[in-house]
């Protein structure tokens, strides 16, 4: 059962996915939604989960799986996270973009478990980026982030530098996210690639 500690697991969902042509939480990837991706690896390292995303999303339907419904206005990444912080109950929210197909059990894990100290939250980066979507976000991070001011006209990766967020070093494939038709064609190759090498 969960604690009081424990992260809910939060995929982002909510982005019109305009480069793709729609929602990208329908768009398939190997015959499968690619919501499902990081919806199963969520659910295996956190154990619930939730998705996020605007009342006209286009989602699938994952048994088990409760939507929350983030407000229409404005259209921002960090609005899904503010918006689950605001009805995790006082838990972190460990949140994972719903283009990231590579995530892993384990990374999750690392996200979840980092002790952050002072700082509100933890997010995924290597040694060329950050993906300051996919973390593990206290809930003092909601009150930072309101702190901030209309993080909507904010770029995501300054609003989470500007409350102090401490970054963790993960795998560089995790964090490959799917924005156009031609990053859809390169992860399935991928994928494929690595369904060979695990059977050899």
């Amino acid at each position: 059962m969960p604690t009081a500690r424990s992260p809910v697991g939060v995929i982002l969902a909510g982005g019109q996915g305009a480069r793709i042509g729609g929602s990208k939480a329908i768009v398939e990837l190997r015959g499968r939604p690619l919501i499902t991706y990081p919806c199963e690896v969520l659910r295996e390292a956190v154990g619930e989960v939730v998705i996020v995303a605007k009342a006209d999303t286009e989602l699938p339907g994952i048994p088990g799986v409760t939507v929350w419904v983030e407000p229409q206005t404005p259209r921002h990444p960090l609005i899904g996270i503010m918006h689950a912080l605001s009805l995790a109950e006082g838990r972190p929210v460990l949140s994972c973009p719903v283009d990231l197909p590579f995530i892993t059990p384990e990374v999750v894990r690392q996200l979840a478990q980092a002790e952050p100290g002072a700082a509100p939250a933890v997010i995924a980066a290597t040694a060329e980026t950050t993906q300051p979507l996919f973390g593990c976000f206290q809930p003092r991070a909601l009150g930072l982030l309101q702190a901030v001011g209309n993080v909507s006209e904010l770029p995501t990766r300054d609003a989470i530098t500007a409350i102090g967020a401490l970054t963790v070093g993960v795998d560089p494939l995790t964090l490959f996210n799917i924005n156009s038709p031609d990053d859809l064609l390169q992860a399935a190759a991928m994928l494929d690639q690595i369904r060979t090498t695990s059977r050899t």
